[in-house]
């Protein structure tokens, strides 16, 4: 265990350049005190120790405000940045090289209504390694989000995300940065170095372009009736007729 929490500080300071020795991440960093009191838990839960170790997962709670149940399952160095109001439900299952932001939900959405069923079932997500979820970022149900995706901040995720995209939004939507952005290596908050497109505005672009091809197509066609169209029948004698002045007889 204390070769894992060797890990997890090395990884801590690899990822926040902020991180200056080990000794301020064992102090200051309540991400690092919130999976510490997890594996504690963790290793009650599985020994059947149930009410324990969801006091520790409590206690937890009330010094960093990161709520862990103590049945997910965490991998090796795992990083929580900044940390409150992180939640990770029950049957959460994380990865390696895993990366979260504050405010990061790994919810839990089951079709039962029935409580007692919901217990034997998978309702939380999977992170697999090293993935990065973005500030605000709620992942929902039992899906997976593949090896290195990056979830935006503030995205909501109800499908599985492949392995190495990106997505914003909501619903999060995959998105390709645009030439120049950088998705290679650590990305903070899940986003690539570099502009990323709005997969909603994009898609409002491309509709707009449409719309006025079709507008000038519209307006060419209203050219060629009008210089195709023949005289109105009458419109000449009405013409002639209104022109001429009348004479009154007595």
């Amino acid at each position: 265990m204390f070769k894992m929490f060797r890990q997890e500080i090395s990884a801590i300071m690899e990822r926040d350049p902020a991180a200056r020795s080990g000794w301020e991440v064992m102090l200051c960093y309540s991400g690092f005190h919130a999976i510490v009191l997890h594996r504690i838990a963790h290793r009650a839960w599985s020994g059947g120790w149930r009410v324990t170790a969801r006091a520790l997962s409590q206690f937890n709670r009330f010094i960093t405000g990161i709520e862990i149940h103590p049945g997910a399952r965490i991998g090796e160095r795992f990083f929580i940045d900044h940390g409150m109001g992180v939640v990770i439900g029950e049957t959460a299952e994380i990865g390696d090289g895993v990366t979260l932001y504050h405010d990061v939900t790994l919810g839990g959405v089951a079709p039962s209504v029935d409580s007692d069923s919901q217990r034997n079932q998978k309702r939380h997500p999977t992170l697999q390694d090293g993935v990065i979820v973005g500030s605000g970022a709620q992942i929902l149900g039992p899906i997976t989000v593949g090896v290195d995706a990056r979830v935006g901040a503030n995205a909501v995720v109800t499908k599985d995300v492949p392995a190495g995209v990106t997505v914003v939004g909501i619903p999060a939507r995959v998105v390709q940065p645009r030439r120049g952005a950088r998705t290679e290596g650590f990305s903070p908050y899940g986003m690539p170095l570099g502009d990323l497109p709005d997969p909603v505005a994009r898609a409002m672009e491309g509709l707009m372009e449409q719309v006025s091809v079709l507008q000038a197509r519209v307006e060419q066609l209203e050219r060629q009736v009008t210089e195709k169209a023949p005289p109105v029948a009458g419109a000449f004698e009405e013409t002639t007729e209104t022109s001429e002045p009348k004479t009154q007889s007595y």
